[in-house]
């Protein structure tokens, strides 16, 4: 299940983690947090759904599916946190994914101000992995970060919070390196996972699909490890057959085919 707002746009949010579900081979529910008025362009309104609506969403598939993984994605406020927080609670889901999302890739704001502590204290202690980029972590952690080894105490500071896992994405990283580099604090162990930049200007979405990917291999019975290095490879093929459809930034190409879920018929 995804737990996040929609992107009219289709590129980020709820629809981008369905499609990801969708070419991983995996069922695909939601709990719709927010509508975002949102094109390639940028985010111009944002309507936050009720915090019990968003509660009742989680329970009512809950308590009809069962839910191998869930994602969170864009929460709003600290009302919707809470919210969140409870139903998975109540549900008893362990396999949970944080994306903490605080700003659209256009810039704009996407989590109220005051929320950044209830991200902290509330949802990322509930996480088997939270997987920030560097805006995200220096807003979890209040650090400045220009540097692999920055990123990898960052990740130490996040995994404080009481996650199971933390994957500080190295994207946005000063200078945009030829090679990006992830950094995967797993079981005490840190891991420095690198690939190659893909130049693109059609990576709207990065952040929801790599964690919605994360959750659907998590579903399928993965490892979290394993989990974590298919979703990145998943993410990768997205950015080379990314779609440009508006007039800003194209979106991921969503609909490709990985070679662990081809269908054999016998």
């Amino acid at each position: 299940m995804t737990v996040a707002g929609s992107d009219s746009g289709g590129g980020a949010g709820i629809q981008a983690d369905l499609k990801t579900f969708a070419a991983l081979k995996v069922f695909g529910t939601s709990a719709i947090t927010a509508l975002t008025v949102q094109n390639s362009l940028g985010v111009t309104g944002i309507h936050n759904a009720p915090p019990e609506i968003i509660k009742a969403q989680i329970l009512a598939v809950g308590s009809d599916f069962l839910l191998g993984a869930v994602k969170t994605g864009m929460l709003g406020n600290r009302g919707t946190i809470r919210a969140v927080a409870e139903g998975l609670s109540e549900l008893g889901i362990k396999k949970i994914v944080v994306d903490p999302v605080m700003v659209a890739q256009s810039g704009d704001s996407l989590l109220a101000a005051d929320a950044v502590d209830a991200v902290k204290e509330i949802i990322v202690p509930l996480a088997l992995i939270v997987t920030p980029n560097l805006p995200e972590a220096e807003k979890l952690t209040g650090m400045k970060i220009e540097s692999v080894e920055e990123m990898t105490a960052a990740a130490r500071e996040i995994a404080k919070l009481g996650c199971g896992a933390v994957l500080v994405k190295g994207g946005h990283l000063a200078g945009e390196p030829e090679i990006i580099t992830d950094v995967l604090l797993a079981d005490g162990k840190i891991s420095l996972l690198q690939d190659r930049r893909i130049e693109t200007t059609a990576n709207h979405g990065t952040g929801c699909t790599l964690s919605s990917a994360i959750a659907a291999e998590l579903a399928a019975g993965l490892g979290l490890e394993e989990a974590v290095a298919r979703a990145r490879q998943y993410l990768r093929a997205g950015l080379h057959y990314g779609v440009t459809a508006g007039h800003g930034a194209g979106c991921l190409g969503h609909a490709v085919t990985m070679p662990w879920t081809e269908i054999v018929h016998g």
